[in-house]
């Protein structure tokens, strides 16, 4: 048994980075960024209006109100997508709308609502004195040119995707998926919609290894329950070893009677680098590469193997995808947190914000068949080994699950 430290130090050094494809930019949901995107034009691109009105010479509307209006000589218009080529003489006004192009000369906008309005009258009657600029969008005062809009490494969001859709960018470079192999062991597993019998179980642990996997941008190759045999489970492996990046398991990696997820493994050529880690839950854990293939065993508890893959699993998913590295979170606790003498210990938890600053509080369910105790966290909570409870007030590790939220007060809950 190591401590976690050392496996995830071991566990860094095995993690390759995936290669770099390009897609179309309806394809880069949930991908990471593979190059640095920067502005390829100025933002806005030009001088335009930020209101309905009236393009003028400041110096033509000096004095003017509503009971000295200045008249003016509407020579065009301009508007979205068709703007005016004429330069404002002395005296002379343009209609402008909403991101039209300000005409040459002009130097402010005049809102139509201090205008006599937009009519079919060659002149204009301007009602308020405008200040040189006044409702103008400067050109590039948002976004220069060349400017770094979003850096490589970034997982893309829709507020990426829209940003490289304003830009033109038809087609970027992101960090191709993992291929994964997801698969859980045991002749008492059977699949939900069945009716049970006497002594199995539902398959749970792969519904949510699918969903985790799939969340964290990998693409599920295989997925299947396989029996507690060493011929199926060999059939089995040989394939995903041979097509995939990644190989994750629930279960049979313990010293069970039939646990032979380990053993065929080995059998395979996997080479072993831990099995067993100072963690609770999930002690038993199986970390092997072959090749570039990296195999994790988790524990068949429903509880371990949803914090394993979460801890363990999904930050070397994002990693091989070129994800940038997220730093630890520290809340402080509302109520006590157990503590294990020498295994780290992990809970689900809750964490909120209270006064300006991150509290949580650990699950009351604590036991690692328990996975009803996942359904209202937002967490992880992870403390290192001690002889005592830490107590309220004191700081613990928060792994904030990426689908959640943070409260600011925890309100009725």
């Amino acid at each position: 048994m190591i401590p976690i430290q050392k496996a995830k130090s071991i566990i860094q050094k095995h993690i390759p980075l995936l290669e770099v494809e390009t897609v179309s930019l309806n394809n880069t949901g949930n991908r990471v960024l593979a190059q640095d995107i920067v502005a390829t034009f100025p933002m806005p691109m030009f001088d335009n209006s930020a209101m309905d009105g009236f393009a003028v010479r400041s110096i033509d509307t000096k004095g003017a109100s509503k009971a000295n209006p200045i008249s003016l000589k509407m020579v065009s218009v301009s508007s979205a997508g068709a703007p005016s080529d004429v330069t404002l003489g002395h005296g002379e006004c343009v209609q402008c709308m909403t991101g039209a192009k300000i005409p040459h000369s002009a130097d402010a906008i005049v809102m139509v609502e201090d205008t006599s309005g937009f009519s079919d009258d060659d002149n204009v009657e301007i009602y308020l004195e405008a200040d040189s600029g006044k409702h103008i969008r400067i050109k590039g005062e948002e976004i220069k040119e060349g400017d770094l809009l979003i850096p490589k490494g970034r997982h893309l969001t829709p507020s990426e995707v829209g940003t490289m859709a304003t830009f033109g960018y038809g087609k970027v470079n992101v960090f191709k998926k993992p291929r994964i192999t997801i698969f859980g062991t045991g002749n008492e597993l059977i699949e939900p919609g069945r009716e049970l019998k006497e002594g199995q179980i539902y398959n749970s642990n792969l519904f949510v290894f699918s969903e985790l996997a799939e969340y964290a941008g990998a693409e599920i190759v295989l997925r299947n329950v396989v029996k507690d045999n060493k011929e199926s489970l060999r059939t089995f492996l040989s394939e995903a070893l041979a097509t995939c990046d990644m190989i994750v398991s629930s279960g049979g990696v313990s010293m069970g009677r039939f646990d032979y997820v380990r053993e065929v493994f080995l059998e395979l050529g996997v080479q072993e680098h831990f099995w067993k880690v100072a963690q609770k839950p999930g002690k038993p854990f199986f970390f092997g590469t072959v090749n570039s293939t990296l195999i994790f065993g988790l524990p068949g508890n429903p509880v371990s193997s949803y914090i394993g893959f979460m801890e363990w699993v999904w930050p070397v998913l994002r990693t091989m995808m070129g994800k940038s590295k997220e730093g630890a979170v520290i809340g402080i606790l509302k109520e006590p947190f157990p503590r294990e003498k020498v295994k780290y210990r992990f809970l689900f938890g809750k964490v909120w914000m209270e006064d300006g600053k991150l509290v949580c509080k650990p699950s009351n369910k604590k036991g690692s068949h328990m996975l009803s105790s996942s359904l209202d966290a937002n967490c992880i909570l992870g403390c290192e080994p001690g002889e005592r409870p830490l107590k309220p007030g004191d700081k613990i590790r928060v792994n904030i699950l990426p689908w959640k939220t943070i409260e600011k007060t925890m309100g009725s809950q």
